[in-house]
């Protein structure tokens, strides 16, 4: 055996492996179309990117405090896709035609909801009478 052979595997199977992962390898031919940023000493900043393949980003806000921005690209699928957002002290908020939505809640539980609340246990009339 040659230094060259790995785990008894001929060294030109290993080559053409590699050669064969390099070609399948995607080409990532996209550039950067639009680059603006600004950031101030107050902490609010500003940017907008946009690239060849049509991904946009921007985003302003104040450092630690607050953002609201939107990005948008193209999916695998060919189907446009944008989220807005905003960005606070109780989180990141985004909103878009694609995120998922939770179904309605049925008709039956929220009967069982409303009748838990009118007739409570005598725990919870303790709980409230405190």
């Amino acid at each position: 055996k040659s230094n060259f052979d790995f785990l008894g595997i001929p060294k030109q199977l290993l080559v053409a492996a590699f050669v064969g992962c390099a070609l399948a390898a995607p080409l990532n031919d996209d550039t950067i179309t639009k680059f603006l940023s600004n950031q101030d000493t107050d902490g609010t900043y500003a940017y907008d990117i946009q690239q060849s393949s049509g991904i946009q980003f921007q985003e302003e806000g104040q450092a630690g405090h607050y953002a609201r921005g939107s990005y948008s690209y193209i999916s695998p699928e060919g189907v446009p896709v944008q989220v807005i957002y905003t960005a606070d002290e109780n989180g990141f908020h985004p909103q878009s035609d694609l995120l998922p939505t939770p179904p309605p809640i049925p008709e039956a539980i929220l009967r069982s909801i409303q009748f838990i609340q009118e007739h409570p246990t005598p725990e919870e009339l303790a709980d409230r009478a405190v």
